[in-house]
């Protein structure tokens, strides 16, 4: 009888362990999955969270660069192709040989200067800086330099007759603009860019 006290006794003691040990000890499978879960939800949140920044950035950079683009475009062609109509008009009062050609070219200078200053007081009110040189219209004044006489003259009067189609052209897009003040320059210069264009195409025409 002692003996079998004895057995039951060391069956109790096992067991005990046993539960005792399935308590502490988590199960190996459920940590395992936990820990999984875990790693993917930081991991979708550090995507999701550089997804957003990156969408973010990419449209404010976007709209600021169009902004920037669609002002530089009317002010810097109205103040380059105002300087150049002037210079070019002082090359061909020194130059040309046709009476008609000579009075264009200073209405030209007078002209243009005048819408030049009034273009810098509406950029100065709009803090915006002009450009200094002439840009591409350079290589107009370079080829007509190296002309004189009758040759000179007809090379002017295309170069002016092209000038002011395009110049026509830009400016009544730019009469619609939704900006006041571009609008209220162009409306008001336009007028005086056809008069420009109906002469020029008038002494191109006494020419052929």
């Amino acid at each position: 009888m002692m003996k079998n006290l004895i057995i039951m006794g060391l069956g109790t003691v096992l067991a005990g362990g046993l539960l005792t040990g399935c308590g502490n000890n988590p199960n190996p499978v459920n940590t395992a999955r936990q820990s999984a879960n875990e790693t993917v939800n930081r991991n979708t949140n550090s995507v999701n969270t550089n997804s957003s920044v990156n969408n973010n950035s990419t449209v404010t950079n976007t709209n600021s660069n169009s902004t920037a683009g669609m002002q530089d475009n009317f002010w810097s062609n109205a103040a380059q192709g105002g300087m150049a109509e002037v210079e070019l008009g002082k090359i061909a009062v020194q130059k040309a040989q046709n009476a008609e050609v000579k009075k264009f070219a200073q209405m030209m200078i007078t002209d243009h200067s005048k819408a030049n200053e009034e273009l810098k007081a509406l950029a100065t009110k709009r803090n915006v800086v002009l450009p200094a040189d002439i840009g591409s219209h350079k290589s107009t004044i370079d080829d007509l330099s190296k002309l004189s006489g009758a040759e000179f003259d007809k090379a002017y009067v295309k170069a002016m007759v092209d000038d002011h189609e395009e110049d026509v052209e830009f400016f009544e897009d730019k009469t619609t603009s939704s900006d006041a003040d571009i609008k209220a320059f162009t409306t008001k210069t336009l007028p005086v860019l056809k008069k420009h264009l109906e002469a020029i195409k008038a002494i191109q025409g006494k020419m052929k």
